[in-house]
C-alpha cells in the first residue's frame, strides 16, 4: 500500500471535520456559501469513501486500510482503525445520505454557518463511528455524533424542540452511559478496549468467568454477572435502533427535526445500534445473546408488530414514517438474535445464518435510502402550499405532479418490499433465515408485513388517486433541480432491488466468518 492508502481512513474521518472549522469561520454575511462549501467537503468524503469502497478486496479475512497506533500508554489503548464487508456497506450509505441531507437543506435565517458545520461534525461522527476497532475512541466518535444531532433539533427544530431535544439526548445518554459501565467492567476483566480481542474471549467461551473473578457484585453469579454487563451495552444500542420499548424519543424527534436533518436521523444515526449489534454484541456475547434470545425475540417482534400497527394510526406523514422506521429496524433485529440458534453445523444451517445476517445488512443500507427518499418527498409536500403534512391535505395529485407521484411511488413501494425493488432482497433474505432459525418469531412478525402495506398503499392512495380537488390545482410538480436530487436515490432502490449482488459480494464472506465466531 501507498503511504496515502494507509492512513485512507483517518483521512476521510478528517474531511468533514475540517470542512466544518471552515464553514463556521466563513464570513456570517456569506450565508449562501455555507451550503456550497459544506456540500463540496461532504462530496470529496463521500469520492474517498467510493475510492475505498473501489480498493476493497472481497473475501479477504480480517480487516482492510487497517490503521494502528499506540494512542495511550496507562490505560493501553491502540488508536485503531479498519474496514470489512460490512462496515464498507455503512460506511457508504454515510457517505450518501450526508450529502443529500446538505443538498436538501434551505440555509436557515439564523447562524447557517452553524447549521451546516453541524451536519459535517455528524458525518465526522458517523464515519468514525463505522471504522473504528477500539472501544475507546469508538465510543468518543459514537458520542459525538449525538452532540450535532441534539443541537440541531433544538436549535432548528418546530414549536416542540426543546422538549423533544431533551429527551432524546435523555434516552441516548442513559444508553452510552449503560454501554461505558459495561465496556469498564469488560476492561478491568480483561486489559483490553480491542474489538479482535474481546471477541476471541466470547468466541472461547472465557468471558463469563473473566469477568466473575474480577468484577464482583454481591449476591449475582458468574452467568448473572455476564448477562448484567451484556445488558448495559443492549441498552447502548438498543436504544439508538430504537427496539421498543425503548422506542418513545423516536417519534417526536423525527417530527420535530427539520426533513434533511430527519433524513440523518433515519438513514444513518439509526443504523449505528444495528451496527453496534453486529460488531459489539454478536463477537464478544454470543453466549449472553442464547440465554436471552428468547426475550430479545420478543423485542424484535413486538418492534416490528407495534411499529407498523402505530405507523397506520398517524395522520402526521412523518409521524407515520417514524413509526414506519421503528418497523423496519425491527427486521434487523430480528434477523441478528435469530443467528444466534444453536443448530446444526451442516451447510444448511450455515447458509441460513448467512442469509439473515446478509439480509440485515442489505436492510439497513436499503431502508437507508428509501426512508431518505420518502422523508424527501413529505418535504416536497410541506414545502408546497396547502395542507402540509397531514394525511388527507392533498388528493388527486397525479394529475397534476405525474412526476412527484412517479418518484413517491418508486419509494413507497420499495418501502413495502415490492419485488424488484431494494427492500424486498434484505426482508426476503432476513425472514429465510428467521423462518429456518426462529420460526414462531418469524411467524409473529408476518403482521408487521402486512400493515405496512396497508399504511403506505393507504397514504399513496388517499395523496395521489381520485379526483384533484381546487386546493391541490396549484400544486407545482417537481423542478429540475429536485428531480436531480431524488434520482441518485431512486436509481439506487431499483439498482439494487435487480442487482442486490453488488452489496452481497461484499457483505457475505465477512457473514460467514461471523457465523463460524458463533459456533458454540
Amino acid at each position: 500500500m501507498t503511504d496515502i492508502s494507509q492512513l485512507a481512513l483517518s483521512i476521510l474521518t478528517a474531511v468533514p471535520l475540517f470542512g466544518a472549522v471552515m464553514v463556521m469561520v466563513l464570513n456570517p454575511g456569506c450565508r449562501h456559501y455555507s451550503k456550497r462549501w459544506s456540500l463540496g467537503f461532504s462530496l470529496v468524503a463521500t469520492f474517498g469513501a467510493l475510492l475505498i469502497c473501489y480498493g476493497f478486496e472481497p473475501g479477504k479475512e480480517g480487516f482492510q486500510f487497517e490503521e494502528e497506533y499506540l494512542w495511550l500508554k496507562n490505560p493501553v489503548v491502540y488508536y485503531h482503525l479498519g474496514v470489512d464487508g460490512i462496515s464498507i456497506v455503512f460506511l457508504l450509505l454515510t457517505a450518501l445520505i450526508i450529502p443529500f441531507s446538505i443538498a436538501l437543506s434551505k440555509s436557515p435565517d439564523s447562524n447557517p454557518n452553524l447549521y451546516f458545520s453541524l451536519l459535517l461534525l455528524l458525518q465526522c461522527g458517523l464515519t468514525g463511528t463505522f471504522t473504528a476497532l477500539n472501544f475507546f475512541h469508538w465510543f468518543l466518535f459514537w458520542e459525538a455524533s449525538l452532540i450535532p444531532a441534539f443541537f440541531l433539533v433544538r436549535l432548528w427544530g418546530g414549536r416542540q424542540r426543546a422538549a423533544t431535544a431533551g429527551t432524546f439526548f435523555v434516552f441516548t445518554m442513559v444508553g452510552s452511559i449503560a454501554m461505558l459501565v459495561s465496556f469498564l467492567a469488560l476492561y478491568f476483566a480483561l486489559g483490553t478496549f480491542e474489538f479482535n480481542e474481546l471477541a476471541e474471549f466470547g468466541r472461547q467461551g472465557l468471558l463469563t468467568e473473566a469477568i466473575s473473578q474480577h468484577v464482583e457484585i454481591a449476591g449475582l453469579s458468574a452467568n448473572k454477572l455476564s448477562v448484567l454487563v451484556f445488558s448495559g451495552v443492549f441498552l447502548g444500542v438498543a436504544v439508538k435502533i430504537p427496539l421498543v420499548p425503548f422506542h418513545s424519543w423516536l417519534p417526536d424527534t423525527y417530527t420535530q427535526a427539520p426533513t434533511p436533518v430527519t433524513i440523518v436521523l433515519t438513514g444513518v444515526m439509526s443504523k449505528m445500534g444495528v451496527y453496534g449489534m453486529i460488531r459489539l454484541l454478536l463477537p464478544i456475547f454470543p453466549g449472553q445473546i442464547r440465554i436471552l434470545q428468547d426475550v430479545l425475540l420478543g423485542l424484535a417482534v413486538l418492534t416490528i408488530v407495534y411499529g407498523a400497527f402505530a405507523a397506520l394510526q398517524q395522520t402526521d406523514l412523518k409521524k407515520m414514517l417514524a413509526y414506519s422506521s421503528i418497523n423496519h429496524l425491527g427486521y434487523c433485529a430480528l434477523g441478528i438474535f435469530a443467528s444466534v440458534t444453536v443448530v446444526g453445523t451442516e451447510v444448511h444451517w450455515i447458509t441460513e445464518k448467512a442469509s439473515a445476517l446478509n439480509g440485515v445488512v442489505l436492510q439497513c443500507f436499503s431502508h437507508g435510502i428509501t426512508a431518505s427518499a420518502l422523508f424527501f418527498m413529505v418535504w416536497i409536500l410541506e414545502s408546497r402550499k396547502g395542507a402540509g403534512r397531514k394525511l388527507g391535505g392533498f388528493s388527486g395529485l397525479r394529475s397534476k405532479a405525474p412526476v412527484f407521484c412517479g418518484l413517491c411511488g418508486v419509494a413507497a413501494f420499495a418501502s413495502l418490499g415490492l419485488p424488484g425493488l431494494s427492500s424486498f432482497v434484505g426482508e426476503f433474505l432476513i425472514f429465510k433465515g428467521a423462518f429456518s432459525l426462529a420460526p414462531t418469531a418469524a411467524l409473529l412478525s408476518i403482521p408487521g408485513l402486512l400493515v405496512t402495506a396497508v399504511f403506505l398503499l393507504r397514504f399513496f392512495q388517499i395523496t395521489f388517486c381520485g379526483p384533484c380537488p381546487a386546493e391541490s390545482n396549484h400544486f407545482a410538480d417537481l423542478n429540475s433541480k429536485e428531480i436531480l436530487t431524488a434520482v441518485p436515490l431512486m436509481a439506487l432502490i431499483v439498482i439494487l432491488g435487480v442487482f442486490p449482488d453488488i452489496l452481497i459480494r461484499l457483505i457475505n464472506p465477512k457473514a460467514i466468518e461471523i457465523i463460524a465466531h458463533l459456533a458454540p
